[in-house]
């Protein structure tokens, strides 16, 4: 019989799930909400396994069997967070302007508070973490990414955008979630509303504007 070698939290390394009982969907959520509340409370770099099970009021075992580093909870957090929900990834309002500004200010909003610091804290480590990236682009980053994408197509399609601007649809992604980025990284700005809608009205002539946009 062949041998399954097991990882830090007793997880198979082969990345398929634990063998054994099923997780406690209470003690699940408890930890989760201990981690986000942690992060909130004394920041991100603050943050340990042994914290959040503590406050969970759960063993130091349950965490690590389940998530092997803090980095796993928290991006479990924020793949779970309700604004993953279609009306607010795909917002379809017939203005491409304004669908920009709704996509780009539930994100703007999730930044605040402790979302921020657990991001921030995870894009940090990822500079040193080649795994912990490819994670975090995938189930964080790509999402939004291909939302305003779709968003930019659909307002092409109607004649609302042109792509006889100086910039591509990627480039004028890049230009949105990199004003984010800058900007919660450096904490020179804030990340709000009034830049939602002055990233909207940018990309416009970015693109080559279709059509004047709606007031």
């Amino acid at each position: 019989m062949k041998k399954i070698e097991n990882g830090p939290g007793g997880e198979p390394a082969d990345g398929s799930p634990p063998r054994g009982r099923p997780r406690s969907e209470t003690a699940r959520r408890s930890v989760l909400d201990a981690a986000l509340e942690l992060c909130r409370r004394d920041g991100y770099q603050e943050l340990t396994i042994k914290g959040i099970a503590d406050e969970a009021q759960v063993g130091r075992q349950t965490v690590y069997r389940w998530w092997p580093t803090k980095q796993d909870v928290l991006l479990e957090v924020l793949t779970e967070l309700p604004h993953r929900s279609q009306a607010e990834l795909f917002p379809d309002t017939g203005d491409v302007y304004r669908d920009i500004e709704e996509l780009l200010g539930h994100t703007f909003r999730l930044t605040r508070g402790a979302i921020g610091r657990a991001v921030v804290g995870l894009m940090a480590d990822a500079q040193a973490d080649a795994s912990l990236a490819l994670r975090l682009q995938a189930e964080v980053i790509a999402p939004r990414r291909a939302a305003l994408r779709e968003i930019l197509e659909r307002g092409v399609a109607r004649g609302e955008l042109r792509q006889d601007g100086p910039a591509s649809l990627d480039l004028a992604v890049d230009f949105a979630f990199g004003v984010m980025w800058y900007r919660l990284l450096s904490g020179h700005a804030p990340v709000d509303g009034p830049l939602a809608q002055e990233i909207a009205a940018a990309l416009g002539p970015l693109l080559g504007s279709g059509t004047a946009r709606r007031s």
